[in-house]
């Protein structure tokens, strides 16, 4: 069931709609988003292009943080 909502997700995005999705499903976000946003406890503390997140070193070390804890566990 995710796989066939995040491939309508896809095909919305790559029709040029605009959405704000939630999702810890991260080559998902790395791949379809235009903009990534970062909460941590409630601020948002972050809201980049993907690269700046997945590619590059992130400023915040709470998303540095979180993003090893994230790639120790699953493959992006």
């Amino acid at each position: 069931l995710v796989g066939e909502v995040l491939n309508v997700m896809k095909s919305l995005a790559g029709n040029g709609m605009t959405m704000v999705v939630v999702t810890h499903e991260m080559c998902f976000a790395a791949h379809v988003a235009s903009r990534v946003g970062f909460l941590d406890e409630g601020r948002l503390i972050a809201c980049v292009p993907p690269d700046e997140i997945f590619r590059k070193e992130p400023a915040d070390a709470r998303i540095r943080s979180f993003l090893q804890t994230y790639r120790e566990r699953n493959v992006v």
